[in-house]
Order: C-alpha cells, then structure tokens, then sequence
C-alpha cells in the first residue's frame, strides 16, 4: 500500500485508489488522472491491500482490477461495499470483457465495468462522471442492459430512486426481501454469507427509520405505488424524482 502526497483542502480534487497487481497499469492510470487534476492517493496491489486502503485513504472512486493473487476483485467488492467505514464507488476493470462478469460485478455494487483495452486518455472524464453520480459502461454493454428492460418484473421489483440512501447492494437485499426471501436464500441469490446479509439488513432498517423487515418491504411497496412519504424516506435530498431500474443477468 503506496503512501498519499500531500492533504487536499475544502476544494479537493477527485481522489481515486488504483487496484492492480501489474505495477505498469498502475502507473499507467496514475500517469493520465495526475496530469488531468485527479489525485491519486494509493495504490494496492491486491484485494486485501484494496479493502485497507480504502479505508485508510478514503477515496471517492475505486478502479478495481478483478484478477489478482490473493484476494479478488470481487470479493474485494463485496467487503468494501459492505464496509460502513468507505464511502467510495468502484470502477471494475477486467482484460476479459466478459459481461456476465460485468452484471455480476453491478450487482455486487459496482457502479462500473470498463475492459482494459480502453482509451486512457478518457479516463479522467469517465471518473468525474462517475464521481457525479454516473455509470461507466461501455457502449456495447449498456445497450444490453437496454435490451433486459424488456425482463423486467412485474410488480416493480428492481425500481428504484435515481439517488438513494440505500446502496445498489442493500437494494438487491430490499428485492430479495420483497419477493419473499429469508436470509439463507438471499445469501444464496447474491453469493454472499448469511452474516453479510444480516449486516446489510441491519443498515437497510437503520437508513430507513424502521424496525422490521415487514416494514421495509410496506415502505418499498408505497415507493413503488408512488407514495411521496416513502419517496422522501427512501431518496437522498438532493435525488431526482424519477426511478431507475437494477438489470439482472439471466439465471
């Protein structure tokens, strides 16, 4: 885990941890964000390096590799999405391209999967759309999640607020919950423990203001009928009022 430069005042720029095990990718991306004003605060090497730089350095992007030794990029995702402690969002890359890999890693939490082979020098501006509340997605990619929109559940499993103050993860636990699931079968639906699902759940009651799963699922219920009471409890201030929608990848 490579030291930060110096501290950044109020006005700091895009802070972003790079996560690879190839030393030259990583100055490679370093190379490009600096001279672009993005500042690169660490770098690790591997997933476990990953998780404790995250929560050292406190960055407001990840660009996480997913084929390292040791720990993984996405088991790497998963503990740093379920860490309260980081409040980052997190750029998958692979050299693969697979997009079954790329749904995968969207419904672990990413907010983006880009190939490797990409242009670098767009790199600065996919990381500001990123930090402003954007996906980075390649366009082949994006227009077969565009395509699943035709699968999309009835009943409105999936919707959502374009700004939440749940994360991507919780909603796919607040899904899960709303068709039925106990914890076990959550835990199996998204390949996480049972500990990590109660973990979530624990934080979904907490940001919601309520004390039961019942409860949850009632106020996702009016939110989706189009109660502005549940809307104010489940959106962040400053959310648009319209939905967004979690594509799944066939089973």
């Amino acid at each position: 885990m490579e030291a930060e430069g110096p501290r950044v005042g109020s006005d700091r720029p895009l802070r972003v941890l790079v996560v690879d095990d190839d030393p030259l990718v990583r100055r490679m991306i370093r190379d490009v964000l600096n001279p672009a004003g993005i500042l690169v605060v660490g770098e690790a090497q591997d997933g476990r390096d990953a998780v404790r730089a995250a929560r050292h350095y406190k960055p407001d992007v990840i660009l996480l590799d997913v084929v390292m030794p040791g720990v993984d990029g996405l088991t790497a995702l998963e503990q740093i999405v379920a860490d309260s402690r980081v409040d980052a969002k997190v750029v998958i890359l692979s050299v693969r391209g697979e997009h079954d890999l790329g749904y995968l890693a969207l419904r672990m939490g990413a907010v983006g999967y880009l190939n490797k082979d990409l242009d670098l020098g767009v790199l600065p501006r996919i990381l500001r759309d990123v930090a402003d509340g954007g996906a980075a997605l390649s366009r082949r990619f994006t227009a077969e999640l565009a395509e699943r929109l035709r699968d999309l559940p009835e009943g409105g499993v999936g919707m959502r607020p374009i700004r939440s103050v749940l994360t991507t993860r919780e909603w796919e636990i607040v899904d899960e919950l709303c068709i039925g699931r106990s914890t076990t079968e959550i835990a199996d639906a998204l390949v996480v423990s049972t500990e990590t699902v109660r973990t979530h759940i624990k934080s979904i009651l907490r940001k919601l203001d309520v004390h039961s799963r019942a409860e949850v699922v009632d106020l996702v219920q009016r939110l989706r009928a189009g109660d502005a009471a549940a809307w104010a409890a489940m959106s962040r201030p400053d959310a648009p009022s319209r939905m967004t929608v979690l594509i799944r990848p066939p089973e």
